[in-house]
């Protein structure tokens, strides 16, 4: 029953994505923007939907969930900040970045600064989007679904999640959005199934019967450290577990600014979010944006509540597989429990979110490198139907590095837990990125030496609060704090790195751009009516709010 099932989604997404394909005109006789942007033929709810599924992906399935059962509810932030930073990115980004016909973040800093700012950060963004995001995804989903199969198909499945992403991603990006509205309903459906069956199965060992309503509440009473968005910083005398949380969701001082630059930048200045919506008119991207911010809010029921349940479990001895700092395991442990069928639908929608996400990256890998190296550097003037070719082999090449990468985790992406890993290595050049694109919208005076020494100033300054700052200046100062982190050596919460080390970029380039002269003819112009909104906008914009503001005032 859960081969018939799965199969029955893998044919859905192969038929209608080749139907996509055929229908809407091969990517290869409409040149580089239908290939890469899907120019103007994505709608909103696509845009939407190919957002989610994008970014909810095995790091989220299990890392998140990985996280929920270590620390709770509390990194549920990613995602509920994420809708807030959306609003902001279709607010105020996209029309910066559509009246400007911007189709690549690295064409943007070509337009508003120079051509080796724009190579440095498309170096930049291909290692990071390789080596972190690409093989995280793929091996984050490998583990998990290996581990439903049994332990045995590691390698195979690492091969077929590979082939399945690269069939999808040489269709182009319109066969990625519109197969994501399929991929983003399974994800859902599946998700909500697998929460509903994890919460009766709670209630029912609880003694409530099968109630999912009775199983949250165990929840509540068995896990109320596990409700509570904001941790305390730790004393003298607090357990190295707590410690730990803390290290990973630093309190109130995340939202100060490391949560926002990491959101922001994530989904403001990332190839990998803003191409679904660069090749539509604004109306369309801003409304497919705001409505993947209100998918945003509900996130956190499919990918973190199963960790939680699993943590309580855990506690009462049915889940002796766990240990209590094995967090990756979190979720499969939860999918063991599921009857025949629906183990199947929630493979399918974990398939679905990891699929989905693999092709997106990868066509963002094969976007950066064919507009804005091979065209520019490599072969100048090439052809479209060239051009075309050479992202489809990029991406080969991409997914074929990744596998290798992955084989023996050679990057030790399980032993820091996957979703941390993620977060902490894009956490190294995200401030300067960020520090570079909002000065660069927003600050005329902005000059392109300027950029350059952030984004490279961004990065070695993470390095040196990351690895060095402790050694240097000890565990105490007026600028941070540093932990112990349970393997004999002190650690500053990797947010608190990101926000000191974004201030003091935002200085340097002030500075750097006061002292030198800006070159006004790459400045952004802007007016009023490029950030007015929509009746329907606003009531988005609104509902979100609210949403949050409930969600924080119940489980602060």
């Amino acid at each position: 029953m859960d081969a018939i099932v799965f199969a029955c989604y893998f044919v859905l997404v192969a038929f209608y994505g080749f139907w996509v394909y055929r229908k809407k005109g091969r990517a290869t006789s409409g040149g580089t923007k239908e290939y890469f942007l899907a120019e103007g033929s994505l709608t909103w709810w696509a845009i939407g939907a190919s957002i989610i599924a994008s970014n909810i992906s095995a790091e989220q399935f299990i890392g998140m969930s990985g996280d929920g059962f270590f620390a709770g509810m509390a990194v549920a932030v990613y995602e509920w900040l994420g809708a807030v930073a959306l609003i902001i990115v279709a607010v105020f980004f996209m029309p910066v970045y559509l009246k400007n016909r911007i189709y690549t973040m690295p064409q943007f800093l070509k337009t508003r600064y120079n051509e080796t700012v724009a190579l440095i950060m498309s170096v930049f963004w291909l290692f990071l989007y390789v080596f972190v995001n690409l093989t995280s995804i793929l091996y984050l989903g490998a583990l998990a679904i290996n581990g439903l199969l049994g332990g045995a198909y590691f390698h195979l499945v690492l091969i077929a999640l590979s082939v399945f992403a690269l069939f999808i991603t040489l269709g182009g990006m319109k066969v990625i959005g519109y197969t994501d509205v399929i991929q983003v309903s399974v994800l859902v459906i599946g998700g909500l199934a697998t929460v509903y069956i994890a919460l009766t199965i709670v209630s029912t060992r609880f003694g409530f019967g099968k109630d999912f309503i009775a199983g949250f509440k165990v929840l509540l009473r068995e896990a109320p450290d596990h409700f509570h968005m904001i941790f305390h910083k730790p004393g003298p005398n607090t357990p190295q577990v707590d410690i730990n949380k803390y290290l990973i969701l630093p309190g109130i001082t995340m939202y100060m600014a490391g949560q926002w630059i990491n959101n922001l930048n994530y989904f403001g200045c990332n190839q990998y979010i803003t191409q679904r919506a660069l090749g539509a008119d604004l109306p369309t991207a801003r409304s497919g944006i705001l409505f993947a911010g209100v998918m945003k809010l509900f996130m956190p029921i499919i990918v973190m509540l199963p960790g939680i349940v699993a943590w309580v479990l855990y506690k009462n001895g049915q889940l002796p597989q766990l240990s209590a700092t094995g967090k990756d395991g979190a979720y499969a442990a939860i999918l063991g429990f599921l009857p025949n069928g629906l183990r199947g639908l929630s493979i399918a929608a974990l398939t679905a979110a990891i699929v989905a996400s693999l092709a997106g990256k990868s066509n963002s890998i094969s976007t950066i490198f064919t507009l804005d190296i091979y065209r520019r550097y490599i072969k100048v003037g090439a052809s479209e139907r060239r051009m075309v070719w050479i992202g489809r082999l990029s991406t080969i090449v991409a997914l074929c590095m990744a596998i290798i990468l992955t084989w023996h985790d050679m990057l030790g992406i399980g032993g820091s837990g996957g979703y941390t890993f993620i977060q902490k290595y894009t956490g190294y050049i995200s401030p300067g990125i960020f520090a570079t694109f909002i000065l660069g919208i927003f600050w005329k005076k902005t000059t392109g030496t300027a950029a350059i020494t952030g984004i490279v100033a961004g990065f070695l300054g993470s390095i040196f609060f990351g690895q060095f700052a402790v050694r240097l200046f000890g565990p105490e100062t007026l600028l941070y704090t540093a932990f112990p982190n349970g393997h004999g050596a002190y650690e500053i919460p990797f947010f608190v790195c990101m926000g000191w080390v974004f201030f003091f970029t935002l200085l340097l380039m002030i500075g750097l751009s006061l002292a030198g002269t800006a070159d006004k003819a790459k400045a952004i112009r802007l007016d009023a009516s490029m950030f007015r909104l929509s009746r329907a906008n606003w009531l988005l914009i609104a509902f979100i709010l609210l949403v949050l503001s409930a969600l924080y005032v119940r489980f602060w």
